[in-house]
């Protein structure tokens, strides 16, 4: 976890941008949408801003401000994540169950921490190991305002009444090109991150590795041509599916992409943050898990990239961020064809590829070596972002993971072939 932020008033800014995000958030909701926890991969919104607020606690503030004054000593044990190194954790699956603290002692406890970074930019002269724990508290706390969205969508999306979120602005969706691939030809590649410029340790070592001519999709696959992989049987087909993903769609009677409803075979709907509405046939699906993208992609007669792919092609067409890019900041809150290769922002994309160490991967001393490295079993990569990763927050080389049957995230599909 690198940084290459050197001044006090420039991580300070960094620090209060984001912290400030998270408000920005948090500002739509009332209070009954920060308590629920409908499944285990669901956190209390309430707990989000706990965890993200002990880690400067814990991290920065305890080891490196010795005049610090803890909030509450008990704070530690309810939002401590997986971090066994800092101590005994309360249950995941049980954060639903603490109505105790109250939304409003959280907020408590975020105002107090934020003072406190506020003294600490004030009267420490902060070193570089400083500055890059703060750094890395950011970039933990941005990823958590993404988890914070598939929350919301997760708590709120499976309420009857399908309330809004936020008031979300009329889109005018473009039309997919039509059948446009992006070739790369055989060679030898580098992967990984080098140079300037922040990154997690998964994102390490800078390594080669061959790849045989390909091409890979020019534009994300939409609702629409999933609906055609839907009305062709793509649920009921065993031949396009993996046998654990076969008995995952069965056991769970998955037949459509999450959060999309028929009601007596009429019009497709599906609920989105700004509230239920008809689906939008030319933008990206999204919500799919691995196992179907996967089964999808044998429909058309492809796969899935690999991460290493994904990462080299995305290097040759588009290796700067495109200005339009639809991040967290734009507010879009969905997906959208933007007239770009969209391989940042709008949806992380499935690859076929396994969460696994890379050559000369080395895990971090103390409690941050558990940040990534542990969880490189049984996860599938995803790359890219989407509409609700913040912008500063994305690289080409971000390895995002999660286990192939999940699709309560922001997830879509971008398919690849042999040439």
């Amino acid at each position: 976890m690198e940084s290459v932020i050197t001044s006090q008033s420039e991580i300070a800014t960094y620090y209060r941008n984001v912290r400030s995000q998270t408000q920005f958030l948090c500002d739509p909701l009332e209070i009954e949408d920060f308590v629920a926890q409908p499944i285990v991969d669901v956190s209390p919104l309430k707990w989000h801003l706990g965890h993200t607020t002990w880690f400067f606690e814990t991290f920065v503030l305890i080891p490196y401000f010795p005049s610090y004054q803890l909030f509450n000593e008990k704070y530690s044990y309810l939002f401590n994540s997986y971090y066994i190194s800092t101590g005994d954790r309360w249950v995941r699956a049980s954060r639903g169950q603490l109505t105790r603290p109250t939304v409003k002692e959280i907020f408590e406890y975020k105002a107090h921490i934020d003072k406190a970074m506020e003294d600490l930019f004030e009267k420490v002269n902060l070193i570089k190991e400083i500055i890059r724990l703060i750094e890395v508290g950011c970039h933990h706390e941005q990823q958590h305002q993404e988890l914070f969205l598939y929350d919301v969508k997760r708590i709120l999306g499976d309420n009857p009444l399908f309330p809004e979120y936020k008031k979300i602005s009329e889109i005018a969706y473009r039309e997919k090109g039509k059948g446009e691939w992006l070739n790369v030809e055989e060679g030898v590649y580098e992967i990984g991150f080098e140079g300037a410029g922040f990154c997690f340790d998964n994102e390490r070592g800078l390594h080669k590795t061959f790849l045989h001519e390909y091409a890979i999709g020019a534009s994300l696959i939409t609702n629409r041509e999933y609906l055609d992989f839907m009305e062709d049987g793509g649920y009921t087909n065993h031949l396009l599916w993996l046998s654990e993903a076969w008995d995952w769609q069965n056991r769970n009677e998955i037949k459509a992409p999450r959060y999309w409803h028929q009601e007596d075979g009429g019009e497709w709907k599906n609920y989105t943050l700004g509230g239920f509405e008809p689906i939008h046939w030319t933008a990206p699906v999204a919500h799919i898990s691995y196992y179907e993208a996967d089964a999808f992609a044998r429909w058309k007669g492809c796969r899935l990239p690999t991460e290493y792919e994904w990462e080299v092609v995305c290097g040759k067409f588009s290796d700067e961020v495109p200005q339009n890019t639809n991040f967290l900041e734009s507010n879009f809150l969905r997906p959208v064809q933007t007239g770009t290769y969209d391989f940042f922002g709008n949806l992380w994309e499935w690859t076929s590829s396994p969460y696994t160490a890379y050559p000369f991967f080395k895990t971090a001393d103390g409690a941050l070596g558990e940040y990534n490295g542990k969880f490189m079993i049984n996860q599938m990569v995803l790359r890219g972002g989407s509409f609700a990763t913040p912008r500063s927050h994305i690289r080409r080389t971000y390895r995002n993971f999660f286990h192939p049957h999940l699709r309560w995230l922001f997830s879509g599909i971008r398919l690849a072939k042999h040439k």
